[in-house]
């Protein structure tokens, strides 16, 4: 597969870029976002078949099962960064290896209604707390240990909006390309 070709299945929406201003209309539009990401992944996957949810959306890629439960390990992973970053000065948060993770039982062979009920829970307790951010919340950060670098929570918003937003992507093109309902 030409590499512009593979590009395109990595990241059907684009990599994130991050926004030159963090207006009260942007973080609003990320956070709607957020909130609805369990009822439009929801949509796009309760109806498919174990056959379907065990088809990698691209060439050495995870299966739509191991996406579905990617995107609430990791959901679950910014719910307690923002938590840290609100309740400890700059704190040093603990990375994981999704990678690993994606291979454990859980991901490979567990149904996805468990995992689509999670999220629906923890994407209405993140909109809730990020609508409750003042100002001077959304300016608390932590620090990543694989990059060293600083993160404000304002900054995990717009990421994790994209972050559901690029893996509903990897479903649907699937679905497109394969002509599933």
């Amino acid at each position: 597969m030409e590499t512009a070709a593979l590009e395109k299945l990595k990241y059907p929406i684009g990599k994130f870029e991050f926004p030159k201003e963090y207006s009260p209309e942007y973080i609003s539009d990320k956070i709607r976002e957020i909130e609805s990401f369990p009822t439009r992944l929801k949509q796009e996957t309760i109806h498919l078949t174990d056959e379907q949810l065990n088809t990698p959306y691209r060439p050495e890629g995870w299966t739509v099962r191991q996406v579905i439960h990617h995107c609430a390990e990791s959901h679950m992973n910014c719910y307690i960064r923002i938590k840290w970053a609100l309740t400890e000065n700059n704190p040093i948060i603990k990375p994981y290896d999704e990678t690993l993770w994606s291979e454990l039982p859980d991901n490979l062979k567990m149904p996805i209604q468990p995992t689509l009920t999670l999220l629906e829970g923890l994407h209405l307790r993140l909109a809730y707390i990020m609508r409750n951010l003042s100002d001077e919340d959304l300016e608390k950060s932590f620090i990543h240990p694989e990059n060293n670098s600083e993160y404000k929570i304002k900054q995990l918003i717009g990421t994790y909006a994209w972050h559901g937003n690029h893996h509903l992507a990897h479903i649907t093109s699937l679905k497109k390309y394969k002509n599933w309902k």
